[in-house]
């Protein structure tokens, strides 16, 4: 009889932990598509958090006004680079579908000291050469290359504008969590404690201040970068320098973006006096530099892990998740650091305590 009561209640819990996973796993696939959203959304939410509080302080305390005005703001963060890069991208286009309907289109020809350059001169003053004689001659040449260019440009193209759409999006998600703030938090509290209970308090603080540190130290010091590297261009008369920008902010977030500066600065010694040319070096080395100054400055700031562990975090995460994974990854490495801390310096049953 106990052997049955036994076989029966393992059934029994089996069925019912069956239907608990049926349903999660059905919640999860109907939820799939506005994940990222909300994760983005909750990111944005916790990053602009100590601005909402200023600010509801100034505005004595209407939160959904607060909110909408947070929400605006960061929309037109989002925005107005957006339409000033379009309007880069179709004078850029413009400029040279006007260059290609000439009868006879020519390049301005190179100086004379690029062929003594190592590695590159010759290649570059051939190929240089070729475009500015015959340019049909050496479309053709190069046709694989520019198919393969185009399509590329083409995916990211579309792949931008899926992420733009994205974050406008998460930064509404925001306002709203942001306008109903306390309900929000204390569900966030009481997650917490279900997971982590004692230290759920210690376990939020580090969450939050982990999404902050990363938030000013990664994404901040590409903005700074960005905006300084927009500036060398456009006083250095950079064609294109709204997508020029762009894309050292996008390489700025991967910490590459001193790969984007490298051929702006090869375009200015051919196109340039010596003097200029120099004066825009000086500059983006200063810009690709910054981050040094400023990332131990801003990365850790607020936290109680290592600066090293965010970093690390926030790099591998991306690598695995992308661009999400800045973020996740930071927490993830962040918590489970608190918590190795905790197994060596405590009790050995310091873990089940957690």
């Amino acid at each position: 009889m106990d052997h049955e009561n036994y076989v029966n209640r393992a059934v029994e819990v089996s069925i019912h932990i069956g239907l608990i996973a049926l349903l999660a796993i059905t919640c999860f696939v109907i939820l799939r598509p506005f994940l990222p959203l909300i994760v983005w959304g909750i990111i944005i939410a916790i990053s602009v958090y100590p601005l909402y509080q200023r600010l509801q302080i100034a505005l004595h305390y209407r939160g959904v006004v607060c909110s909408v005005l947070i929400t605006l703001g960061l929309l037109a963060l989002l925005i107005c680079p957006i339409v000033l890069l379009a309007g880069t991208l179709v004078g850029g286009i413009q400029s040279v579908a006007a260059f290609l309907k000439e009868e006879n289109p020519k390049l301005p020809a190179l100086p004379a000291s690029i062929e003594s350059w190592p590695v590159i001169g010759v290649r570059l003053k051939a190929a240089w050469s070729l475009v500015s004689t015959n340019l049909s001659t050496a479309l053709r040449s190069f046709t694989p290359q520019i198919k393969t260019v185009a399509s590329v440009l083409l995916s990211v193209s579309a792949g931008l504008g899926l992420t733009v759409v994205q974050f406008a999006l998460s930064i509404v998600v925001a306002g709203f969590l942001l306008a109903n703030a306390s309900s929000a938090g204390e569900a966030a509290h009481s997650l917490a404690n279900r997971l982590f209970g004692d230290r759920a308090s210690e376990f939020e603080r580090l969450a939050s201040s982990t999404i902050r540190s990363v938030t000013t130290g990664i994404f901040g010091v590409a903005l700074i970068q960005s905006l300084l590297a927009a500036l060398g261009f456009l006083v250095a008369g950079l064609p294109a320098a709204g997508l020029w920008a762009i894309i050292f902010l996008i390489a700025a977030v991967l910490q590459v973006g001193a790969l984007v500066l490298i051929p702006a600065v090869i375009y200015m010694f051919v196109i340039s006096s010596a003097a200029k040319a120099v004066i825009f070096l000086v500059w983006c080395l200063i810009v690709a530099l910054l981050d040094n100054v400023l990332k131990p400055l801003l990365l850790g700031r607020g936290g109680t892990v290592p600066i090293a562990v965010v970093f690390l975090g926030a790099i591998g995460g991306f690598v695995a998740f992308g661009m999400i994974g800045l973020f996740v990854g930071a927490i993830v490495l962040s918590v489970g650091y608190e918590l190795f801390i905790a197994w060596v310096h405590g009790p050995p049953d310091t873990i089940q305590q957690i």
